[in-house]
């Protein structure tokens, strides 16, 4: 390689701060004109239309979700992947702050355009719809929009004084799954015997998940609400619906405890005459898995933008559905902190925060941070040799996760 890893981060910052402005406009906009999973049509044609203006070939409606979008610059072996995402929250809009992820991203992408001939890198920037709820990059993986990747990053944005490592950061595996109980209607007053009240099979079964808390690991959760309990106080209820989510560490002890809250659901419509049912609500989280050389190299990169990052062990967030990609290849999703504002993501004023100065330069923070990234393992021999080569041996997704244990 003729150009030294120095000049190529040049090239990157020059081109992060060129496009600062069009970088913050964006995030505003897109905070400004929130989209629900599986709605975003305004916002990716939006973020489509500015890369297809940097020269990136676009097409829309990508892997089996109509609101993704696929933006391609270079034809190298080197596929570098980085996620965008756009979708934001009921009532509350972009209060996990996705606006910073997909204009983050967008930086990303366009300084790795730059570099892209010299790095032999073909730079893709992938729209990824629904994550906060639906599992968009679950079935995008289904349906082969990684399986010629070498690495994919992205990066989340977080309430926080100073940053965290990426190795530190853990995001939970979730499952969510809707249980029905069904019994037998009747009048409350007047046949209460010939009543199967569903609704006491609902209650007791929050009763027992409550009591299983007691006994479970530190990190675990289990939540549950009755969705439908039934309609009116003279009406004995024939059906009752309970929605649920248990998180864990890893997908071996999500084994564990799912079957640990069947047992729950089970023992409540023995003990109340129901019978119980239960289907998948979304595609589950995978836990994430942060590639070494990838998150060693995010740490000194935004230390290279004067931002302090700390070592110390982090408490796990939420879930991530870029989990499920991280199992499949070397992949990273680091935070990126909103410095000095603490108003925790999912509120309100998270979503106040993700507008203001400090979520500003995290975007552009970030961006040259993840682009730099990917410089240093694509220019390091060894490393690039090592990725692909397992990319070669990696087979396509359809494969890989069929090869792995079920739930």
């Amino acid at each position: 390689m003729s150009v030294s890893v120095e000049e190529l981060k040049k090239t990157i910052k020059t081109s992060v701060a060129g496009n600062a402005d069009l970088l913050i406009s964006t995030s505003h906009d897109i905070h400004e004109h929130p989209e629900l999973s599986f709605q975003e049509k305004r916002s990716a044609k939006v973020l489509g239309q500015i890369a297809a203006d940097h020269g990136f070939a676009v097409s829309y409606g990508k892997y089996g979700i109509d609101t993704s979008f696929e933006a391609v610059y270079g034809t190298g072996a080197f596929r570098v992947v980085v996620c965008a995402e756009y979708d934001s929250l009921p009532n509350i809009g972009h209060a996990c702050g996705h606006n910073i992820i997909c204009t983050a991203a967008m930086g990303a992408a366009f300084a790795l355009k730059e570099v892209a001939d010299t790095l032999g890198l073909t730079v893709v920037l992938l729209g990824t719809p629904a994550e906060e709820h639906g599992g968009g990059k679950a079935i995008m993986l289904d349906n082969g929009a990684w399986d010629d990747a070498t690495i994919s990053v992205m990066v989340h944005g977080t309430p926080a004084l100073m940053d965290t490592s990426c190795s530190a950061v853990r995001m939970n595996a979730v499952s969510r799954f809707n249980v029905t109980f069904t019994g037998r209607g009747s009048h409350a007053a007047a046949r209460p015997e010939f009543g199967i009240n569903a609704g006491d099979a609902a209650t007791l079964s929050l009763v027992a998940i409550g009591l299983l808390r007691q006994q479970t690991l530190d990190g675990v959760r289990m939540n549950a609400f009755i969705a439908h309990g039934g309609d009116e106080t003279n009406i004995i209820p024939e059906s009752t619906l309970v929605k649920t989510e248990v998180r864990t560490f890893d997908l071996d002890l999500m084994r564990e405890m799912r079957q640990k809250m069947y047992n729950c659901f089970e023992g409540a419509a023995i003990a109340t005459g129901c019978t119980w049912s239960r289907e998948e609500a979304e595609p589950l989280y995978e836990d994430t898995v942060q590639y070494p050389a990838l998150a060693d190299a995010w740490d000194e990169n935004l230390r290279a933008t004067g931002r302090e990052v700390r070592a110390d062990a982090y408490r796990p967030l939420g879930s991530t559905d870029m989990g499920n990609v991280c199992h499949y290849l070397p992949a990273i999703h680091p935070t990126i902190a909103v410095l000095g504002h603490e108003g925790q993501t999912h509120t309100a004023k998270f979503a106040e925060d993700a507008m203001t100065p400090e979520a500003d330069q995290s975007i552009l923070d970030a961006a040259y941070a993840l682009a730099g990234s990917v410089v240093d393992v694509a220019a390091d021999d060894a490393e690039r040799a090592r990725l692909l080569d397992a990319q070669a041996a990696r087979p396509g997704y359809a494969e890989f996760n069929a090869a792995r244990p079920s739930l």
